[in-house]
């Protein structure tokens, strides 16, 4: 089956308004996304990321009338012109497999691989986390996630409990129960990343040893990782120290180089923190509890 594609930018136009017309029209699916160079890179909890430049794309079947959708569009919106448009003719494929074109396994530290889907196998005595080719945020293939990995592969978790503040796939919460944590508690404000996580620790056989969701434990652990966002990181200091306990592990991610010292500062008055390590443009913080 093939499928067309309404992309739009949105100028002065309503983001609601139009997602609402498009989908009183029959869109399978709307996406807001940047049609400039202004990323949005973590919008609040029920907030629509918005960029001064933003691009509407709806998704219909391939009998959908364009010439009627925007007449429609027109009257819905009170307006005598659209901006600039223009409709795209997709062919049917496997769409939750495309990302796998991009994304073959990677090996983190001496023994952690992150694999997509079943056909590689890792080298003997390797540590292997299978992800859903379905979901394909949280991959390892960006730094904040990459470092943390590798710092997870370098430190001894046998036994230890794991607190993973904003888990995304889970990606992280997997891979540190399969090299010897014995449960996590993965923590997202996202339900669709809460879901991944458990389809992924499904995936892996760890279902028993995580607890996914949306509310923050009021327990202590042995290793804390938050891979997010400095501003984030820096407005949870208190919960993120709080499930820590004394002497437990910390990393925090989602760091840009230039942002080190003020999430430091914030959380020097409980952390020990090691020298910071980079990639790229990115910085992950690691460190002790005092």
């Amino acid at each position: 089956m093939e499928w067309r594609q309404f992309v739009m930018n949105l100028e002065t136009i309503d983001p609601d308004r139009i997602e609402a017309a498009l989908l009183e029209n029959g869109a399978l699916s709307v996406t807001l996304t940047d049609a400039g160079n202004d990323p949005v890179l973590e919008p609040a909890p029920g907030k629509t990321p918005l960029w001064k430049d933003t691009r509407i794309t709806a998704l219909f079947d391939a009998s959908m009338d364009f010439e009627r959708l925007k007449a429609s569009l027109r009257a819905s919106l009170d307006i005598d012109e659209l901006p600039a448009n223009r409709m795209e003719l997709l062919a049917d494929r496997a769409w939750e497999r495309e990302w796998l074109k991009d994304f073959g396994p990677m090996q983190f530290g001496r023994r952690l691989w992150i694999v997509p889907g079943d056909a590689f196998m890792p080298p003997a005595g390797a540590v292997d986390v299978r992800l859903d080719p379905g979901l394909a945020f949280g991959t390892g293939t960006h730094p904040t996630t990459a470092m943390c990995l590798e710092w997870l592969d370098g430190i001894d978790l046998a036994g230890t409990e794991i607190f993973d503040f904003g888990c995304g796939s889970g990606i992280l919460s997997v891979a540190a129960l399969k090299l010897g944590a014995s449960h996590a508690d993965a923590v997202d404000i996202d339900l669709q990343a809460v879901t991944a996580t458990r389809q992924n620790a499904e995936r892996n056989g760890v279902q028993e040893r995580i607890t996914a969701g949306i509310s923050v434990p009021t327990r202590q652990f042995d290793v804390v990782i938050a891979n997010i966002l400095a501003g984030t990181l820096v407005e949870n200091v208190d919960l993120i120290c709080a499930s820590l306990r004394p002497g437990g592990r910390l990393a925090l991610s989602g760091v840009l180089t230039s942002q080190v010292e003020s999430v430091r500062n914030a959380y020097q008055e409980f952390i020990d923190f090691a020298s910071p390590v980079t990639l790229d443009e990115w910085a992950m913080l690691s460190g002790t509890r005092s």
